[in-house]
């Protein structure tokens, strides 16, 4: 079982958290701020964070800056009040791997834990597999069967981001933000150029399909 630190000042809230967490089969402990944190995670192992923003001592943006300054890659999930893209954004910056703001809703927190620790498993692991195709995150390559494709940095990546999470939908700006960075120039152009290329070289794939969503980005969808 999965054990998740929250921390959270709130006493409300954090209880509201704990409750939902456990309902969803998971063991929770609680800190007030970032400095009792770190603390308890000095002698315990925790799987993923639920972290508030706006704490004494230690806020969230500076636990994340100091466990991320330290080589710490602990999925986080940052749930806070802040509902402006600048704070979204710091939050990013910061190291958080997500974003909710409060009120949240129960089954969304639920859905974003097990996302996020599905995707740390396949980073510890640095392999993806489909069905029959393997994306290797060290050697940049995927193959399938005896046919083995090595692709640019910036095309694996958005692969394997779509593929780490089936059937979700990506808008055209989290994926560029995630790909290139928040600060990039880069463009809807580029992004496309990278999506008919990736699609272009799996066409006879049988294991998954990129689709465009009009109006919103791209899926990847299991062909089997």
């Amino acid at each position: 079982m999965f054990n998740i630190l929250v921390v959270e000042d709130d006493a409300n809230t954090q209880k509201l958290m704990c409750a939902v967490l456990k309902r969803g089969g998971y063991n929770t402990s609680t800190a007030t701020d970032g400095l009792v944190a770190l603390n308890m995670m000095e002698t315990q192992h925790f799987d993923l964070i639920v972290l508030d923003v706006m704490m004494p001592r230690i806020d969230g943006y500076q636990l994340c800056r100091d466990l991320r300054g330290i080589g710490d890659n602990i999925p986080i999930l940052m749930v806070t009040a802040n509902q402006e893209s600048k704070d979204k954004h710091k939050g990013f910056l910061a190291g958080t791997d997500d974003y909710m703001t409060k009120p949240f809703d129960e089954k969304e927190m639920l859905f974003r834990i097990k996302a996020l620790l599905r995707r740390a498993k396949i980073a510890s692991e640095h392999k993806l597999v489909i069905g029959e195709t393997t994306m290797d995150y060290n050697a940049l390559t995927v193959v399938k069967g005896k046919t083995e494709f090595t692709l640019p940095k910036k095309e694996f990546y958005l692969l394997f981001k779509l593929m780490s999470y089936p059937n979700k939908i990506f808008t055209r700006l989290q994926l560029i933000e995630e790909i290139w960075g928040i600060e990039t120039e880069t463009d809807d152009h580029t992004l496309n150029v990278h999506i008919n290329r990736l699609r272009d070289k799996f066409r006879d794939n049988c294991d998954f399909e990129i689709v465009t969503v009009r109006g919103l980005g791209y899926k990847v969808v299991m062909r089997q």
